[in-house]
């Protein structure tokens, strides 16, 4: 760089930064910058032209006042002029102020790429480099398309300083992150690759940040760089510290280039050369031996640089998970790290080891280290670390040390911080369950869980327990008088109240037996808990005490005069007084053979997932685990082999804190003869209680997981796998839509899931996903009674013009539903053209005899297949413009059907499928988007604007499109949303 002349001290500058710093006072600091502003702008106005020293100062003065947080709405103009100087410190100082004080969008965008490209083109290295300072600086798309295609040039050129190198390096990085779609590498690709043989360092350490991004996105292209960084690799860990004396960092060889060479690897599988493999074992285990070797510096810094290569390596070894003796040596040089007297250092053992865990090769290895574990688990102060080592722990547990992990974890859950004591209680309750080998341990490890940490128990947990007690036989006896003990302590935690009303309820009568736990014993012993439990708790022991009639006769008129009281038949809450009355009256009038039908033992539940694992899954944020090694600890570890069931349907009706679904009838006491009603009633009512779905539009299939076809086979099907539904015996013709129909479809056009149709036998859920033309559609039929649904066929037509411009495909659905079951159906969906209608989708099956045949709309509409597109303010207008034929737009002015809340209608133009642009439309209240509808024959780009008037409480909305029917529909459609 120039050395900096004498002249160009600026004593003005140094002057006025004075006069700020010794200003008393907020208020005289701004009179003097206003007075300085004054005396700026009057020299820029003058009719003297200034020389080039005075406008660096003044720009320089004007940089200094806008970094003390003032605005700055003028000399911008002066600034770009600098420049056009020779002379490296005023050409500095402009590019300086247009870095930090120029917007991307400004209309001097123009002058400043023609200054650039005057610059790049000069040969001057410093020039060049500030120029590409400049370009990074800025990062817009302007600078994108102007030099996208400039950069590469001189990145690879042999007669470009290295000096120039790096910066191109990286200025190249920076437009790539902010616009990919401009910066095509093509015939530079295996150039700039090559750039990882340069003899310059500071070259292969700028171009190798470049390579690892463009990596990512795009592998294939550049595979080609791992022979050279494996080849790079090997020279830099076998040199001495003194071969590269510039790069060396406290007796470390380049670490920072070590580390991103070892990070670019990670982006390929390992090599398939097998010399080029060999040479990079032989690094790794150079570097795994170099940890061992006492250090060469006591400072902090050559520990932290050693430490960071060492990590690196770590993180490429367990990534290829291919090397059974790298991966041993791994563990064991984290294990040395576990009780190291840097907090960071265990820390990332504990971090890294999880992941060595779930090796076939390492599990082992990893397992010897879980008394230090445990250790750390129980001493650390931070709590980070503690939450790793119970991460730790639960990664490598297996069945030979579950019940030494889960009591430990059990023993740390009494004094654990309360950010992690959710995750925690779900963790021993999957450990529990996975490998438990006598249920007895299982339930005492669970009530124990419940007793420790109630608080933090959720529902899945409880519903978990009582789903493996109702399916085993020989384990309800032990629950039962577990729970029994278990509620006698003085302080009891609500969820074991549930748990206990729930299993005495059911088998209660096998420890009746004993005087000690006599069925009046078992009713007061609960009831005693009733009036501290709150409304859903005391729903579900009323319904244990309705069951205890059934169980226990001798019990009858004590339990009565419990439901008879005022504080239960006159209830202020609707639920509970309810409960009451029909338990009352059930109880007084049905017969013996009635009431044991009504409350007959649940039956076992169906084989599902287990739904810990499923909320374990959802669960972001630090220690949540991956989905894949949950996967993996469902495949080799159900409990006793018996495989996990769902908690969607997993306890009795009685648990229910709301009022039930109109369609489940709670008694049986319908209008059909009530043996063959109560069946149903119960099957009906658990999916309303226990599914997280229930009747909640927006809850519905959140945890159901699509068919294990890849999405990117959509719609590839042969003729012989997706044909219709199987021929109907029924011969009646297909009914026509429902009048609600075209409701239901709306509720659609903002979203993809939830249920499109329910009545008292059936519910229909919808899950969707759509990619370019392209569209996938599930539906789920669910069977709300207990009675099968036979003959059930289902038929999906295009009627009309929908024909030439849709293309639906369906699978067989299965013909035969049983009660409470669920079948599943998958649509693909080829948009060829733009379409208005929505294809029809007709259902008959026979219940009890009779025929249902009911038809629906898809909610498959023309927004389904937008691509969104961000745009900036100006291409937006000017694209507004270019659009501005009458037939182009739609506009519709309508009042407001919902409350105007500006966080919805964004939530509604998002799940429209268009970019939602901010800071576009001059006016903060309006919305625009912007995307581009995909068919099988053209694209059709679309904008939106919507322009809400909260004192009327009305809309505007115009759209604007490249082909006037697509406005027209997307503005009915749109105008039924808001």
């Amino acid at each position: 760089m120039p050395a900096v002349s004498k002249g160009d001290g600026m004593r003005g500058l140094a002057v006025f930064i004075s006069d700020i710093r010794n200003c008393k006072s907020k208020e005289a600091e701004i009179k003097r910058i206003n007075k300085e502003l004054a005396n700026i702008r009057s020299k820029f106005k003058g009719d003297k032209a200034l020389d080039g020293y005075s406008k660096k100062k003044y720009v320089c003065k004007l940089l200094f006042i806008f970094l003390l947080g003032h605005d700055i709405d003028f000399g911008h103009m002066e600034a770009v002029n600098l420049l056009s100087s020779n002379k490296y410190t005023e050409k500095q100082i402009g590019y300086l102020f247009i870095s930090v004080l120029v917007n991307s969008n400004s209309e001097l965008i123009r002058l400043i790429n023609n200054a650039i490209k005057n610059d790049l083109s000069s040969r001057n290295p410093t020039f060049m480099c500030l120029a590409l300072h400049c370009i990074a600086n800025v990062g817009s798309r302007e600078m994108a398309e102007a030099f996208a295609g400039e950069i590469p040039r001189i990145l690879v050129a042999g007669d470009t300083m290295d000096s120039v190198k790096q910066s191109a390096a990286l200025c190249l990085l920076r437009l790539y992150k902010t616009s990919p779609d401009l910066v095509l590498m093509g015939e530079w690709t295996s150039r700039v690759v090559h750039l990882l043989n340069d003899q310059h360092m500071g070259v292969v350490t700028a171009a190798i940040s470049l390579i690892t991004c463009l990596s990512q996105k795009n592998p294939d292209e550049f595979k080609t760089c791992v022979s050279l960084a494996v080849s790079r690799l090997s020279r830099i860990v076998s040199s001495a510290s003194t071969d590269l004396q510039d790069y060396t960092y406290y007796f470390v060889p380049a670490p920072w280039l070590s580390c991103k060479l070892l990070r670019l690897l990670q982006c390929y599988p390992p090599p398939e050369d097998g010399a080029v493999k060999g040479r990079l074992v032989e690094c790794l285990e150079t570097i795994l031996n170099k940890a061992q070797e006492p250090p060469k510096s006591k400072k902090v810094q050559h520990s932290n640089a050693k430490n960071a290569i060492l990590f690196e390596a770590i993180s490429l070894i367990i990534h290829y998970d291919s090397e059974p003796n790298l991966l041993v040596r791994a563990c064991n040089q984290l294990g040395q790290f576990l009780q190291h007297r840097e907090t960071n250092l265990r820390y990332l053992a504990l971090e890294s080891m999880c992941t060595l865990a779930s090796s076939e090769f390492s599990h082992e290895a990893v397992k010897t280290h879980i008394e230090t574990v445990i250790n750390a688990l129980k001493t650390e102060r931070d709590v980070s670390v503690r939450q790793r080592a119970a991460d730790l722990l639960y990664a490598m547990c297996d069945r030979s040390n579950a019940k030494q992990i889960v009591a430990e974890m059990l023993s740390y859950l009494e004094t654990a911080d309360y950010s992690i004591r959710e995750e925690m209680v779900l963790k021993v309750a999957i450990l529990a369950e996975k490998y438990a080998v006598d249920y007895s341990w299982y339930v005492d490890t669970i009530l124990n869980l419940i007793r420790i940490a109630g608080d933090y128990v959720s529902e899945e947990v409880w519903y978990r327990v009582i789903q493996i007690v109702i399916n085993r036989d020989d384990v309800q006896g032990y629950a039962a008088k577990t729970v029994f003990e278990a509620l006698q302590a003085p302080a009891c935690h609500e969820n074991m109240v549930k748990v206990g009303g729930y299993i005495l309820g059911e088998f209660g009568n096998l420890i009746a037996g004993d005087p000690r736990s006599s069925p009046l014993v078992q009713f007061n012993l609960l009831h005693s808990k009733f009036h501290l439990c709150s409304v859903p708790t005391r729903a579900l022991l009323l319904s244990a005490y309705i069951k205890f009639i059934n169980l226990f006769p001798e019990t009858k008129s004590t339990i009565q005069e419990v439901l008879r009281s005022d504080s239960q038949i006159r209830n202020s809450d609707v639920e509970l007084q309810q409960r009451a009355v029909e338990y009352l009256k059930l109880s007084s009038i049905a017969s013996t053979d009635v009431l044991a039908t009504v409350l007959e033992e649940m039956p076992p539940f169906p084989e599902r997932e287990s739904s810990i694992l499923a909320k374990l899954k959802k669960k972001k944020g630090p220690g949540a685990v991956s989905v894949n090694e949950l996967e993996e600890g469902k495949r080799e570890g159900e409990l006793n082999g018996g495989g996990e069931r769902s908690g969607d349907n997993s306890a009795i009706a009685a648990s229910n804190a709301s009022t039930p679904s109109p369609s489940a009838d709670l008694l049986g006491l319908r209008t059909v003869p009530p043996v063959a009603a109560a069946a149903p009633s119960a099957g009906s009512l658990l999916v309303d209680v226990f599914s997280e779905a229930g009747v909640n539009d927006d809850g519905f299939l959140r945890d159901l997981e699509p068919p294990t076809e890849s999405s990117d086979s959509l719609l590839a099907e042969g003729p012989g796998d997706s044909d219709s539904a199987p021929p109907s015996v029924v011969s009646e013709d297909p009914a026509p839509p429902l009048p609600e129909s075209n409701e239901l479809l709306n509720k659609f056009v903002c979203k993809n899931n939830g249920v499109l149709f329910e009545n008292q036998l059936l519910q229909i859920g919808i899950k969707s996903e759509y990619r370019q033309n392209l569209g996938r559609m599930y539906l789920f039929y669910g069977n709300k009674t207990s009675v099968q649904f036979v003959t059930f066929t289902t038929t999906v037509s295009c009627p009309g013009e929908l024909q030439s411009q849709l293309n639906v495909q369906t699978k067989q659905v299965e013909p035969l539903i049983e009660g409470g079951a669920q079948v599943q159906q998958v649509i693909n969906i080829e948009c060829l053209t733009d379409f208005c209608d929505a294809p029809l989708l007709n259902i008959k099956f026979r219940y009890g005899g009779a025929l249902q045949n009911l038809s629906l709309k898809l909610p498959v509409t023309i927004n389904k297949f937008f691509q969104p597109t961000e745009m900036a303010s100006h291409d937006f207008f000017q694209r507004w413009k270019q659009l501005s034929q009458p037939q182009q737009e739609a506009q519709k002015i309508f009042k407001a059907n919902h409350a105007m809340d500006t966080e919805v209608l964004k939530a509604k133009l998002l799940g429209l499928g268009m970019a939602l642009l901010e800071n576009v439309d001059p006016n903060p209240e309006n919305f625009v988007c912007a995307g581009v509808i995909q068919t099988k024959a053209q694209q059709v780009g679309s904008l939106l604007r919507l322009e809400p008037n909260a004192q009327a409480q009305m809309y505007r909305l115009t759209v604007r499109s490249s082909k006037d029917t697509v406005s027209k529909r997307l503005c009915e459609l749109l105008a039924e949303q808001f």
